[in-house]
């Protein structure tokens, strides 16, 4: 099981700069969706890529799916070589995403943002306009169910507005 609240305080401990995406963000929305894992877009430049490694290395990040045994060593240098890593850790699972399909990277995505307070963290999330754009372009089955509520919930707030609430 996840422990969302851990995994978001080893992160913002360390400054990390990241932009929670995916099912996470969804909730932030309003999603009733379960999700299983935390999803962040992560800024990939060297010293954001050394808070990374750091904030994770006593929570033994692993490939998850990889055969037990697997040489992998979660270091800056692999971070640099790779681009997205989809983890397990001590804390449960972790998805790090260097850039989105129908998003781009951090510094792409970082005006599509906003500020919320998550489990006591502050942390920056995809708007629901973006994260309803990069669902789409995934294409995914899961995505794909998720946007029909995502767009309800849009919508909701669309005729809120509208009347003044």
């Amino acid at each position: 099981m996840t422990d969302f609240a851990e995994l978001l305080r080893v992160l913002s401990e360390k400054r990390v700069s990241f932009i929670l995406v995916g099912g996470v963000a969804a909730v932030a929305h309003g999603s009733a969706r379960f999700t299983q894992d935390v999803d962040v877009v992560y800024q990939r430049s060297s010293e954001n890529i050394d808070r990374l490694v750091e904030s994770l290395r006593e929570h033994q990040p692993y490939l998850r799916g990889a055969p037990p045994g697997l040489p992998f060593q979660f270091d800056a240098q692999t971070v640099l070589r790779g681009m997205n890593f989809t983890l397990t850790t001590r804390l449960g699972d972790l998805d790090l995403f260097g850039e989105i399909v129908g998003g781009g990277s951090y510094e792409d995505l970082i005006e599509h943002t906003f500020s919320l307070n998550a489990f006591g963290i502050r942390c920056c999330c995809l708007d629901i306009e973006t994260l309803i754009r990069v669902k789409r372009a995934a294409g995914r089955p899961k995505d794909l169910e998720a946007i029909a509520e995502l767009e309800a919930l849009l919508q909701d707030r669309l005729g809120e507005s509208d009347r003044g609430d």
